[in-house]
């Protein structure tokens, strides 16, 4: 969303405008992190994972968090 949108009134905004903030005021409540970039290292991170065959059972993972499985 535009800095020019923030300062805007909503009784000044096109119904374009009212629509994008609307959505993304949603995504934001829905993902916290939405908007945000990834660090390229972590990107990358990312990716050499996905392509990884090693794969760590949901159980162990649950169990290295202490969480009940």
């Amino acid at each position: 969303m535009s800095t020019a949108v923030k300062e805007k009134k909503v009784s000044d905004m096109t119904v374009r405008e009212l629509k994008s903030l609307i959505r993304d005021t949603l995504q934001e409540l829905i993902d916290p992190d939405y908007g945000l970039e990834l660090k390229p290292e972590v990107e990358e991170s990312l990716k050499r994972s996905i392509k990884s065959k090693k794969r760590i059972p949901v159980e162990k993972v649950a169990s290295d968090l202490g969480l009940k499985w």
